[in-house]
């Protein structure tokens, strides 16, 4: 069985090989043992603090084989980004350049630097290793957030968004940055990126152009991958998509890659996901597949499994092997979602 719960300081080990595993443009787990081991810690806090007003809380999830007891996949989810670190983007805009004198009318666009995203809550770190990319398991990984959302929507921000990586070669060299390297900041974008994900951002401050950056005057293989993602992405962009999430033109200051962004309330799984109460009993294994999770915190836990639902009654029942895992019992709450809703 595949369970996703809270990451633990025993599972180190198994973060730092999917931080190695997951490559260039993986910002939020860039391979430093401190960093990660930091991470961790957080994430043990967050999930005990009691929370009114999300602020720097960060949520970070192992997916779990229990046949195995490998951890095979990650999944995350900031409160409020900003908070601490400046979080940086660039806001695609427009200006526009009219001489009634010439009669000439020009739209140009224009990319400023901003914190605009400042308080939003983040999906991120999001990692499933390649031996348990297969059936729906990435589906479940990604959309288990939805059901933590729904669940505790007073520990994130009213906005969603989730950073998608934009192109860049193997080598993990960005078109986007090329321009930015020559001309402003001097690193390369393995290293600037790096440096990003160890919190060390500073220097974005210090060498990122002030003004407006004209679109039309940049080389014309960095104009090209502007709000477009890394091939590698799209379908976890596509996923996002059908939850309504949409790009409203920010794009990341290092490879371009679309930010996309929903109200947490007009998620689509979380409008569709359902509390309900549990009933032991036996499941057949032909019945409708949903993704099931416990109403806590500390103790988070979330399944796929087989499901009888009684809409009316609000009763769904789970066998005895299925509530162990979400250590839960006869009359306790779980939150529900098909896992093709």
């Amino acid at each position: 069985m595949l369970i996703i719960r809270p990451i633990q300081l025993a599972d180190f080990d198994a973060l730092l090989q999917i931080a190695r595993d997951s490559g260039h443009g993986f910002t939020s787990l860039p391979v430093n043992e401190e960093l990660l081991r930091n991470k961790i810690i957080k994430a043990e806090a967050s999930f005990a603090k009691q929370v009114d007003t999300p602020f720097d809380e960060g949520y970070l999830m192992v997916m779990e084989d229990t046949d195995s007891g490998q951890v095979v996949g990650t999944c995350g989810l900031e409160a409020a980004v900003g908070m601490e670190d400046a979080f940086y983007h660039y806001r695609l805009g427009t200006e526009v350049y009219h001489s009634e004198q010439i009669d000439v009318r020009n739209e140009v666009e224009t990319l400023t630097l901003c914190h605009d995203y400042t308080g939003a809550a983040e999906l991120c770190t999001l990692f499933l290793h390649d031996s348990h990319r297969e059936g729906n398991n990435g589906r479940f990984l990604s959309r288990s957030r939805f059901l933590f959302l729904a669940q505790h929507p007073e520990r994130f921000g009213r906005t969603v968004i989730a950073e998608m990586r934009g192109v860049c070669d193997e080598q993990g060299n960005s078109p986007f940055y090329q321009w930015l390297q020559e001309h402003f900041i001097g690193i390369d974008f393995v290293r600037a990126d790096y440096l990003s994900g160890l919190g060390r951002k500073s220097f974005m401050g210090e060498m990122m152009p002030r003004n407006p950056i004209y679109v039309a005057l940049l080389p014309d293989d960095a104009k090209a991958v502007i709000g477009k993602v890394h091939p590698n992405t799209r379908p976890a962009l596509r996923l996002l998509e059908a939850e309504g999430f949409r790009c409203r033109g920010y794009v990341d200051i290092f490879d371009g890659g679309p930010t996309v962004e929903c109200d947490l309330q007009a998620i689509r799984s979380v409008q569709l996901s359902r509390q309900m109460t549990v009933k032991l009993g036996e499941v057949d294994s032909s019945a409708e597949t949903y993704m099931v999770a416990n109403t806590s915190v500390a103790q988070y836990r979330a399944v796929m499994t087989p499901l009888l639902v009684n809409e009316a009654s609000d009763i769904a029942v789970l066998s005895v092997d299925t509530a162990d895992a979400l250590m839960v019992k006869d009359g306790d709450p779980v939150r529900i979602l098909a896992l093709q809703g």
